[in-house]
């Protein structure tokens, strides 16, 4: 994906799995997370991927914004194999205000840290 301007950073942590079994023999991993992220508030969130060492993504949040309004994102991108229980994450997500944005992160499964920087679509 190409990335824009860098428009902030996010920060989550897992707080559950479910594993689940996906299409042709896969697994389907879902994490619950929380966090925040620049601009966005406080943010709760899935995040699913399908595949091994690499594969597709889906995000779906609620976002609290600091003066109390709400939005909701959809996103989804892909994921691969970066270290030792490390993922490098690319998400397209669909803000509900019209916003997109990119999103350029990695998942520290071992510490359950997901964390990155946004970037305007271009």
């Amino acid at each position: 994906m190409a990335l824009g301007k860098e428009v902030g950073e996010y920060s989550h942590k897992f707080t559950s799995f479910t594993l689940t079994p996906g299409p042709a023999g896969s697994i389907v991993i879902q994490g619950n997370c929380e966090g925040g992220a620049t601009g966005y508030g406080t943010i709760i969130s899935t995040l699913s991927a399908v595949g091994g060492k690499s594969g597709t993504l889906s995000w779906c949040g609620a976002m609290s914004l600091d003066n109390g309004d709400q939005l909701t994102g959809i996103g989804s991108g892909t994921y691969e194999s970066s270290g030792k229980n490390r993922w490098r994450t690319q998400l397209l997500v669909q803000i509900s205000d019209g916003r997109t944005v990119l999103g350029e992160g990695e998942v520290d499964l071992a510490s359950r840290s997901w964390s990155g920087k946004m970037f305007e679509r271009s």
